[in-house]
């Protein structure tokens, strides 16, 4: 008789591109969470190689843009409806579903049975093998004289993949061709844009460095330090100067909103009072001359840590404060008043869904009420460090009056002294188009940026 060692029996399934996804997916449906988390622990902690886990994200993504448009192919070909589908059958044939719609380079074959390996790999049943396999063979023999988005849905009508809550509020507000260009733009691939660090290189120099490496850039349309990348620009770092610290990636809208506080110059003190991971700091350190102070505040433990690497890495950790806790935590701290606060809130990010596109099935439209408490609170707080005479900026990633308009009349009622400037004379004149008639910063995706909002508030007096 031979003997096993212990510890040996069937070998274990080698990951695939195609099962990390489905099994990313499936994680999400479950518990609803930030898909990012899965994408995190799944694929990149994964050993794929770095093309395969690439190929794996940008079918977690896809699948994530499409969705409503993959269920309505499914549906036309399934004799289950794919609301009755167990999640890993409904996955896997998005995922094979997306491959043959929406990426020309995958061969149909390879597509459905690289696909199909998934529910072998998971152990399904045969039948189960041979229903979706079946599917996947009909839709791809027939897929060229299928509708596309564009004209899939009822009488000819665009699929746009957004819950109906969020189309019903944007349609009423910025009109229905103004609405559904929105979410043709959330539903893209959206390029890469870099701020680059001027304070180490220029953009001109970087933009040599990466197209010599074979990347395809240009500059941005409206932020003077930005610099953008096609698709296929692969791991961030593994870039030409991640590692010097000669960018940062960050949209051109989130660069035009750390600009509302200017002026910068030495001797006085600006706070970035929800810092994050950094993206607005490193900007405000860069733009900073020698003699200004800056401090962030971040009350997130892993997010505070990431802060502090992500300024190492840009060499701008040592005229920088950091503080994790609390915005009152820290204003019950000490006495310190700042001539400038950029007040950047955790918001619902309604106008980042192109670059996070699980976002639209995880929000509802009660979540906006909430945010908006947390937001006033931030600026009640934000205002009782600002110095007379100071700079208040508030910004958010959302497209929702809630959030946005609302919360800034709420804080003017209950704060007299602060008075709303015209953002148009603080950005670059190409910008200008992009500044509503209250004078507030409010880009859409619809203007190939992202959905964004800021004010900027003068406190006169008290």
């Amino acid at each position: 008789m031979r003997v096993r060692p212990a510890g040996t029996g069937r070998r274990q399934q080698q990951p695939t591109s195609r099962r990390l996804a489905v099994l990313c997916l499936c994680r999400r449906d479950r518990d609803g969470s930030v898909v990012q988390v899965h994408i995190d622990r799944l694929i990149h902690g994964s050993s794929l190689a770095g093309p395969d886990r690439q190929l794996a994200v940008m079918l977690v993504r896809g699948v994530l843009r499409q969705q409503q448009f993959l269920d309505a192919v499914i549906a036309r070909f399934s004799s289950v409806p794919p609301g009755k589908m167990k999640p890993l059958t409904l996955m896997a044939l998005r995922v094979g579903v997306y491959q043959l719609f929406f990426l020309d380079r995958i061969p149909a074959s390879a597509a459905v049975n690289e696909t199909v390996k998934v529910l072998r790999a998971e152990k399904q049943p045969r039948w189960l093998i041979n229903f979706v396999n079946g599917v996947l063979r009909t839709v791809a023999r027939q897929r060229a004289s299928l509708p596309g988005p564009d004209v899939a849905g009822k009488n000819g009508t665009p699929i746009l993949n957004h819950p109906d809550w969020l189309l019903r509020r944007w349609r009423a507000r910025y009109g229905p061709e103004r609405a559904e260009e929105i979410c043709r733009q959330n539903n893209l691939e959206p390029p890469l844009t870099l701020r680059v660090n001027t304070r180490l290189i220029s953009r001109e120099a970087l933009a040599d460095r990466c197209r010599s490496a074979g990347h395809e850039v240009r500059n941005g349309s409206y932020a003077p330090d930005a610099l953008i990348l096609e698709s296929g620009a692969g791991a961030i770092a593994n870039l030409p100067g991640f590692a010097e610290g000669f960018f940062q990636v960050q949209g051109e809208a989130a660069q035009l909103a750390t600009l509302l506080l200017a002026p910068f110059a030495a001797g006085r003190s600006y706070l970035d009072a929800c810092a994050g991971l950094g993206g607005k700091t490193g900007h405000l350190a860069q733009l900073l001359p020698a003699g200004a102070e800056l401090t962030a505040v971040e009350p997130d433990p892993r997010r505070f840590a990431l802060l502090g690497e992500n300024l190492r890495r840009l060499g701008a950790d040592g005229n920088i404060t950091l503080f994790n806790g609390g915005l009152d935590e820290f204003a019950q701290s000490g006495g310190k008043r700042f001539d400038a606060i950029l007040v950047d809130a955790p918001c619902s990010g309604t106008g980042v869904i192109r670059r996070h596109p699980d976002i639209r099935w995880n929000r509802q439209e009660d979540d906006l009420r909430s945010y908006q408490r947390q937001q006033g609170l931030l600026l009640h707080a934000a205002a009782s460090l600002l110095a007379p005479g100071g700079i208040l900026v508030y910004a958010t990633c959302s497209l929702e009056p809630e959030e946005n308009q609302q919360v800034i009349a709420a804080f003017r009622k209950t704060h007299s002294g602060f008075t709303p400037a015209d953002c148009r004379d603080f950005l670059p004149p190409a910008a200008g188009r992009l500044i509503a008639a209250n004078g507030c910063f409010y880009p859409t995706p619809a203007d190939g940026l992202d959905g964004f909002f800021a004010a900027r508030l003068e406190y006169i007096s008290s």
